[in-house]
């Protein structure tokens, strides 16, 4: 932890400390002690080819059986579950480890579940503990705190702050961020009484701009990774508690096939008489998707879902993620009546939505540790990044590459699309892993040679091996 963050968490408690008098003496030990039991710090390792990179995030306990959520953040889209290792938890003012199974992300939430070994759990409290009936919602320059956690090397020794909320807006959740930091990405936050009001997000609130004492007059943005000033209204966190996943990977996931959902200009919303509600344009219908098949097409203009108008959302941007958060809501099979502007007609549609194909951290992939890169299967989403109709769609993708390997030096990098090795059509996964596995394990081999694809470039790349 750098010592700029340390002055500015101990300036920050500080002030609060002094902010909160109004508060009896006596409760405010008490309820901070208490509600930091809700509180846990996740370890975990992510094993790459090369390493284990060690994670360390905030997690909440939410009900009795230790299940504990993580923020979207705390794991990358692009990291395999298989990848996920040694995963431990532990309370503040502690360094005892309990081990942790991984539950699954959910895809309304984006919160990653995890459940901790029983013989920790009564060391914990669920957060709904201090949910209190008839609690208000937070208004404008209402006081409000929350917790932090100090680094490993201090036990996690938990930490008070306190702000003011300085906006509320639905962005489409309602959220709302304080004028400064106000707990852990991904811990709970209190009103005066120390009652639940909502839950930290990753901030996007504050950055912090230094001089570098080298490079005069060089400014160094820095980010507050370790506290957050935003935060999820209760209300937007309860009800969706117990939407534990139904396994490991977080499906079903329900897939309309709609690509690119961008807001209606303001001066063609005038024009469609759209100015009082909000409108989304299609950009392109997916092949063979739900969407498709429902009759959806590129142009088309979404004006409602389910017989009522697309709300109005300031930025119009917020808009996209409703619609994509009204899909996640709903299961493969549902239905999802849309209504579109198309040609200045109304048509009602009604889209049988499907389960999305399969994504990046689900893909198969292999590490040829000689060779010197990983490929992974082709995806769907492969093929709509580079246009390709579904026909078309065939051989491997690079995933990763070492540096200074041979297929570094052979100018391999990642996302290459390899569709030729030694001259042979590579049509599937299992193809490409049989004719690199047969390279690898050749002694005698010097080189080969793949036909890859980067961009709208393609080419031939040679790989020496000796």
């Amino acid at each position: 932890m750098s010592g700029f963050f340390r002055q500015h968490r101990l300036r920050a408690a500080t002030l609060a400390l002094v902010a909160l008098l109004p508060l009896r003496a006596a409760d405010l030990p008490d309820l901070f002690a208490e509600r930091v039991r809700s509180c846990v710090t996740v370890e975990f390792l992510i094993e790459t080819e090369l390493e284990r990179q060690p994670v360390t995030v905030l997690g909440t306990c939410i009900d009795a059986h230790g299940t504990i959520i993580l923020p979207a953040s705390a794991i990358g889209a692009r990291v395999a579950v298989r990848q996920l290792k040694d995963i431990k938890v532990y309370r503040p003012n502690s360094s005892a480890a309990f081990t942790a199974e991984y539950l699954g992300q959910d895809v309304l939430t984006g919160w990653h579940f995890l459940r901790v070994e029983e013989k920790f759990r009564p060391e914990l409290v669920p957060v709904t503990a201090w949910v209190r009936a008839g609690t208000p919602e937070p208004r404008l320059a209402d006081e409000v705190w929350g917790i932090g956690l100090r680094g490993k090397d201090e036990d996690f020794r938990p930490y008070f702050l306190l702000s003011r909320v300085g906006l509320i807006q639905p962005m489409p959740q309602v959220t709302a961020v304080a004028a400064s930091e106000l707990g852990g990405p991904g811990l709970p936050v209190f009103n005066r009484d120390g009652a639940l009001v909502g839950l930290t997000l990753n901030s996007f609130g504050q950055n912090f701009l230094m001089f570098s004492r080298r490079e005069r007059g060089v400014p160094v943005v820095l980010v507050n990774v370790e506290e957050s000033s935003v935060f999820l209204l209760a209300n937007e966190v309860l009800p969706y508690l117990g939407r534990i996943p139904r396994n490991r990977s977080g499906r079903p996931l329900p897939w309309l096939g709609a690509f690119g959902l961008e807001p209606v200009d303001p001066e063609v919303a005038r024009f469609l008489q759209l100015e009082n509600q909000s409108a989304l344009v299609v950009s392109e219908v997916l092949e063979n998707s739900p969407a498709e098949k429902a009759g959806l097409k590129g142009h088309d203009i979404i004006v409602a879902l389910d017989g009522r108008p697309l709300p109005r959302f300031k930025p119009d941007q917020v808009t996209g993620t409703y619609l994509e958060r009204e899909i996640d809501r709903r299961q493969p099979g549902e239905t999802l009546p849309l209504t579109v502007l198309r040609d200045n007609q109304r048509v009602d549609l009604k889209v049988t939505l499907g389960d999305e194909p399969k994504i990046i951290r689900e893909a198969e992939r292999k590490y040829f540790e000689r060779l010197g890169f990983t490929v992974r299967e082709f995806l769907y989403g492969d093929g709509i990044a580079r246009r390709v109709k579904l026909a078309n769609q065939a051989g491997v993708i690079v995933d990763f590459v070492k540096p200074n390997s041979p297929a570094a030096v052979g100018d391999l990098v990642a996302d290459d699309w390899i569709r030729e090795i030694d001259g042979r059509e590579i049509k599937t996964y299992a193809e490409a892993v049989e004719a690199l596995t047969a390279i690898e394990a050749d002694p005698n081999r010097a080189e080969f040679v793949l036909l890859t694809s980067r961009g709208t470039e393609t080419a031939v790349r040679r790989v020496r091996l000796k």
